[in-house]
């Protein structure tokens, strides 16, 4: 196990009727004017809008707002609620939604203080060193940005799907109500499902050495978000299964999940974003494709460790270590196939022949991969394990 420092500042505040808290909080800290940043009607349809703009109001919190935040948030949005943050004095950004608005509200409140163009974080030009406090009502459990200081933006005249990190852009408070995501669409269930897998599983495979607390920590997580993933497909307002399936996506990416490993591996988030910056699919959607093929590519750098995977994940016993290796590999792509997520470009309509714009995509951030270093022929060969 690799020395390590950990410290997550998010306040988290969980469980039923939380949300009306958002007012109090923010006065509390003394803020008094925000953006409110969100997506499209689902906030308006499940009451949340009108919890928190009624919490803003009885605190006397002066709010704008800015909608049309998108599955895969664009730079374009960004750039605008940046220019209303300075033009109003905004104070702070309270996302409320999903991922998206979430790695929105972070691009924004690092933009909102800083001289130059904000993509300058993305291509390395600046780093952050300091943003806008950022208080969330999270609505959709997946990416695990509500706990951490990730955030992916597309720069659509470039195809570019970047990711900036930093410790300013932790929210200062997330709050998760998992009675929300009654409502949520059946397909962003799944995703989700897939997102957090794969979060835990990026960190799951960099090779770092007697990290055993960590495996069963992260196999854990895994095992439960399957299994609440199965009963909220059936059932999806069962809250005993949405609060599990919530925690386990805020703990897949919180920063706990990575303690003494090295870093992750986070190949298979680099090239799906190729396919989500080229066909704009959902991000769980393009990892369940991605994934499975990327761990067929690579298995053999690690076998002991995707073995361990298939038996404490699936109980897959029988045979060599390397063919309980691969054993477990289909059986994740079997899983991901039983509730619903596509496993081949073929199914996301991506053709074959788009392979190489793909790969020339997903290059321009290489090499990369802790598992096994990746270059453009690697990617090339890993979409066509993928279009099978």
């Amino acid at each position: 196990m690799r020395n390590f420092d950990y410290v997550n500042p998010t306040k988290v505040i969980f469980g039923k009727e939380t949300i009306n808290r958002i007012g109090s909080e923010l006065k509390h800290d003394g803020i008094k004017k925000v953006l409110m940043l969100y997506g499209k009607s689902s906030i308006f349809n499940n009451g949340v809008y009108d919890t928190v703009v009624t919490s803003f109001k009885d605190n006397n919190i002066e709010y704008i707002e800015l909608g049309g935040v998108k599955p895969n948030p664009v730079l374009s949005l960004v750039e605008e609620a940046i220019e209303k943050c300075r033009t109003h004095n905004i104070e702070a950004i309270i996302p409320v939604g999903g991922g998206s608005v979430y790695d929105s509200a972070k691009a924004i409140a690092a933009g909102a203080i800083y001289d130059g163009p904000v993509w300058d974080f993305f291509d390395g030009k600046a780093r952050v060193k300091k943003a806008l406090p950022i208080y969330g009502v999270l609505t959709l459990s997946a990416t695990g940005s509500e706990m951490n200081g990730n955030s992916v933006v597309t720069k659509r005249d470039e195809d570019k799907k970047w990711a900036i990190s930093g410790k300013a852009l932790y929210p200062a408070l997330s709050i998760i109500d998992p009675t929300v995501q009654f409502s949520l669409p059946r397909s962003q269930t799944i995703n989700g499902a897939v997102d957090t897998i794969t979060h835990v599983m990026e960190l799951y495979c960099d090779k770092t050495p007697a990290v055993d607390i960590m495996k069963e920590y992260s196999e854990g997580i895994i095992r439960t978000t399957m299994k609440h993933t199965e009963v909220l497909i059936d059932q999806p307002d069962n809250y005993d299964s949405r609060a599990e399936f919530a925690w386990c996506a805020t703990l897949a990416l919180n920063g706990s999940n990575g303690t003494g490993r090295s870093g992750g591996d986070w190949s298979s988030h680099v090239i799906e974003h190729a396919l989500s910056a080229l066909y704009d699919i959902a991000h769980g959607a393009g990892l369940s494709i991605v994934f499975p093929a990327w761990a067929k590519y690579v298995y053999k750098e690690d076998v002991a460790t995707f073995a361990r995977f298939a038996e404490k994940v699936f109980a897959i016993t029988d045979g060599s270590e390397e063919e309980k290796a691969l054993a477990g590999i289909e059986a994740l792509k079997d899983w991901y196939k039983k509730i619903g997520s596509p496993v081949s470009l073929k199914e996301a309509n991506i053709p074959y022949e788009a392979i190489d714009a793909l790969a020339d995509n997903a290059a321009m951030n290489g090499p990369f991969g802790a598992m096994k270093e990746l270059h453009r022929q690697d990617i090339v060969e890993i979409l066509k394990l993928a279009a099978k």
